[in-house]
Order: C-alpha cells, then sequence, then structure tokens
C-alpha cells in the first residue's frame, strides 16, 4: 500500500484545476505569446483537466467545461484533429446539461472544424451552437458566446 500524501489531495485537486484553467486564460488573452508560452498554455490545459477529473464532485459540466478549454487551445494552436477530439468529448459531457454548455461544445467542433479545413462539419456545429442560443436565458452567458460565434463568421 502506498504511503498517505502528505497534502489534502481534495484541497490540491480543486485548488490546481481552478488555477491551472485560469492561468491557462492567461495565455490565450496573450497576444505575444512565444512557443514557452504556448507550450506551457497546453500544459495548463492539461493538467487542469487532469485535476478535475481526480475530483468527486466534478459534474459532467465541469469536465465540458475542462474538454472544450482543451479544444480551444488545441484550436489556438492550429492543431486540428486534437481541436476536434476534446470538442467532441466537451460534446459528450454537455448532453442534458444546459444548452449554454451544449453550445459551447458545438463552438469548440466547429473551431476544430475550421482550423482542419472542413467546411461542411464547420457550418454544421455553427449552425448547431447558433440554434441554442435562443434556449440561453442569461445575458452574461450570451455575452460570452455570442462573440465567440461571431468570430468564427469573420
Amino acid at each position: 500500500m502506498p504511503p498517505s500524501p502528505p497534502i489534502d489531495l481534495v484541497t490540491a485537486h480543486r485548488w490546481f484545476s481552478a488555477d491551472f484553467f485560469n492561468r491557462t486564460w492567461g495565455y490565450l488573452d496573450k497576444a505575444d505569446r512565444t512557443c514557452e508560452d504556448d507550450q506551457a498554455m497546453l500544459s495548463l490545459a492539461h493538467a487542469s483537466l487532469a485535476h478535475w477529473l481526480q475530483r468527486e464532485d466534478a459534474t459532467p459540466q465541469n469536465l465540458s467545461v475542462g474538454h472544450w478549454l482543451l479544444s480551444r487551445v488545441y484550436a489556438v494552436l492550429e492543431l486540428g484533429e486534437p481541436a476536434h477530439r476534446y470538442g467532441v468529448l466537451s460534446l459528450r459531457n454537455a448532453e442534458g446539461e444546459p444548452a449554454f454548455y451544449r453550445a459551447y461544445a458545438h463552438e469548440a467542433i466547429a473551431r476544430a472544424a475550421r482550423v482542419g479545413g472542413n467546411e461542411e462539419p464547420f457550418r454544421e456545429h455553427l449552425e448547431k451552437a447558433k440554434a441554442l442560443l435562443p434556449e440561453i436565458s442569461d445575458p452574461e452567458e450570451r455575452a460570452l458566446l455570442e462573440p465567440d460565434l461571431a468570430g468564427l463568421e469573420s
């Protein structure tokens, strides 16, 4: 039997899952990312999801967001195949969740398809994401999603 860890893992997983998520966004928002920044961003996104996967309180919604973040990072890095893979996992976890999470999962798949030059799935998933907008009543959620969808069309 392995020895007990010297820290409270529940607290550690809770802290790292959120901290690494937020730090990933710092890199996504950085205008002049270097290759080293890109690697750090990717590592942080994977680490965030890894800590979510260790949390007993992780919901499908949390996992959908974690997979969406990885899809976004891979899309920003112009790596279409892993962006698509994590977008699909985001959608799988978003099934049965509110429209905001389902729409963002479709946004991730559309973005991955765009990176990969796959016009038909790009249009299909962009339209599915847009079709969910009327179901999103929270103005803050709409304010996040609408510009991302509009940005995909430009």
